[in-house]
């Protein structure tokens, strides 16, 4: 049996008042309530005596874990708005759960706001709602600051240990935050540009070549108003083309200093600004409403942070077959989105089970299909077995969407979080006003 060192955390932070709790998308989901879980005193008890003894290492046995989460249930919260990934949780996760581990899975589609108050409210009972959940960036930050998670976790995790690589910046880090243990990886997301290849010849290189595109195609090109998470997520690719984005890694930059630093980028966003869809005096609300305009014709290109949208938008009718992918030759934002464990949780045992199950090549490997959800494993090739590898090289990828070598080579890092609501302050202040 498989025997781990875990060392659990219990010199919280101090809690303050939860601020800047920034959704990472603005696509507004139907909050479902939570069922009632079969309750698991012993485990509480138990977790209860841990973490009132602070740095413990204690062996912790994950097959133990996952004998006592027989049985019982867990809620996973997150956005609810991906069709696409709430399929593959019904389908793939949920029935596994119960078939390998008899653990019913609950998911709660909310968004993160509300979850963060709800982490919040919960955070001193162990006898929460919220045991799982989907996060990453800035409301991951928020939520280690202010001590509403339950770990470090990754230690006890045997799919993290075997198959993950641990050394990855993208694991380590989150928008620049350290991960410290305190989640675990999710999947990858790298942003890209979709483009109509019946339309454009040679998609744009760089963000010159987006202005002479824009220029040469007035009114057929956009993108969604902050803070919309992937319209965001283009505005920083700007910066990092025009600027580069290693002077913007100092999370200690004021929001004078960082106006006074982006005045380049600034500058080219008001020159692109008339060239824009409804000449720059209003953008789409949302990405989907961007993507929507591309699909009927509207728009000549689009962008996400889901590399295989493309493919994706193909499989499900909604783009022609003229779509294609492409980034800039400085490369894109890449990024990991997680899973944790709030510290209110009732149930730790299951919720262990149910990352540790969303960690296996196997799970990982499912999901990245597009025709599923396409969304980046985040296992190491190198770890796989000569089964497992044959599994991942059979992902289809097709000529909608760039290759996973491609992409990998053109790969940048997130700001740090902190500075991406000052950044989309200065976009509204400099920019949309």
């Amino acid at each position: 049996m498989m025997k781990i060192k875990n060392l659990f955390i219990t010199s919280l932070l101090c809690l303050g008042i939860l601020t800047g709790c920034a959704n990472n998308v603005n696509e507004k989901a139907v909050e479902e309530k939570a069922p009632v879980k079969t309750s698991q005193s012993e485990e509480n008890e138990e977790i209860k005596e841990t973490s009132e003894t602070s740095d413990v290492i204690s062996e912790v046995n994950y097959d133990e874990i996952a004998k006592k989460a027989e049985g019982t249930s867990v809620n996973l919260y997150g956005w609810g708005g991906d069709d696409k990934r709430n399929q593959w949780l019904d389908d793939y996760i949920i029935p596994k759960m119960k078939e390998d581990y008899n653990i019913e899975v609950n998911r709660v589609g909310m968004d993160i706001d509300e979850i963060l108050n709800l982490m919040l409210a919960e955070k001193d009972s162990e006898e929460g709602d919220v045991d799982v959940v989907w996060i990453n960036g800035e409301n991951f930050e928020n939520a280690k600051n202010n001590g509403l998670l339950f770990g470090p976790i990754t230690q006890v995790l045997p799919n993290f240990n075997d198959y993950v690589d641990q050394d990855d910046e993208g694991i380590k880090y989150d928008f620049g935050e350290p991960v410290e243990n305190m989640e675990a990886p999710y999947g990858g997301a790298q942003f890209v540009f979709m483009y109509d290849s019946s339309k454009i010849d040679n998609p744009p290189k760089n963000a010159e070549e987006l202005l002479e595109l824009a220029k040469a195609n007035p009114g057929k090109i956009t993108y969604a108003s902050l803070p919309d998470f992937t319209g965001s997520a283009f505005i920083r690719n700007i910066i990092s083309d025009i600027q580069g984005y290693e002077e913007f890694m100092d999370k200690d930059l004021t929001k004078d200093k960082l106006k006074e630093m982006l005045k380049p980028t600034i500058d080219y966003l008001n020159e692109l600004k008339p060239y824009l869809w409804n000449e720059g005096q209003s953008y789409p609300a949302d990405n989907p409403t961007l993507v929507n305009m591309f699909a009927d014709g509207e728009l000549i290109m689009a962008m996400s942070y889901n590399p295989n949208a493309a493919s994706t938008g193909v499989a499900d009718g909604q783009f022609n077959e003229n779509v294609r992918t492409a980034v800039f030759d400085k490369g894109t934002i890449a990024n990991t989105h997680f899973l944790a464990i709030s510290k209110g949780s009732s149930n730790k045992d299951a919720s262990t089970v149910l990352i540790n199950l969303i960690l296996s090549p196997e799970a990982q490997i499912s999901k990245a299909d597009p025709e599923t959800l396409g969304d980046l494993p985040i296992i190491d090739y190198d770890k796989l077995t000569d089964e497992q590898k044959k599994l991942y090289d059979e992902i289809p990828s097709g000529k909608y969407t760039l290759s996973t070598k491609e992409l990998e080579e053109h790969r940048i890092p997130e700001m740090p979080a902190n500075l991406v609501p000052l950044i989309e302050e200065i976009w509204e202040e400099e920019v949309l006003n």
